[in-house]
């Protein structure tokens, strides 16, 4: 299932040639990670208290397509493409209406309070399908 999260392009988010800072389109994709989990029902702080787990991105392999400028009104496309007992991999995308501006294969993992890699609990691999 895909998720939606609208973002609109502000000053502070442009460079000195008017376009998005290409290290923002990495902030936008967070968000929508972060609200993509959060609509699936994963309370991230509870998973920190009760199994001692967070997740952490490992991979990131991105192209920028076109430039986004201010006051540009986008949408991240988050959908999970596949999902292990190690791993969650998503596919990100950022248009412009139709415009594809960018695109990312983002690798998550979860991690312990000893910040070493752990299983993701099998009940989340269950809601985040």
């Amino acid at each position: 299932m895909q998720h939606e999260f609208p973002i609109r392009v502000y000053y502070e988010d442009t460079d000195m040639a008017g376009i998005v800072y290409y290290a923002n389109y990495l902030k936008f994709i967070e968000r929508a990670r972060s609200d993509w989990v959060r609509q699936k029902g994963v309370d991230q702080n509870a998973m920190k208290d009760k199994e001692g787990i967070v997740f952490a991105v490992r991979k990131v392999e991105a192209d920028y397509l076109a430039p986004a400028k201010f006051d540009d009104e986008l949408v991240v496309e988050t959908r999970a493409i596949q999902i292990t007992g190690a791993r969650l991999v998503m596919e990100q995308i950022v248009k412009r209406d139709k415009d594809l501006l960018f695109q990312a294969l983002v690798t998550i993992v979860c991690v312990g309070e000893n910040g070493q890699a752990a299983r993701l609990p099998a009940n989340l691999r269950l809601v985040l399908h």
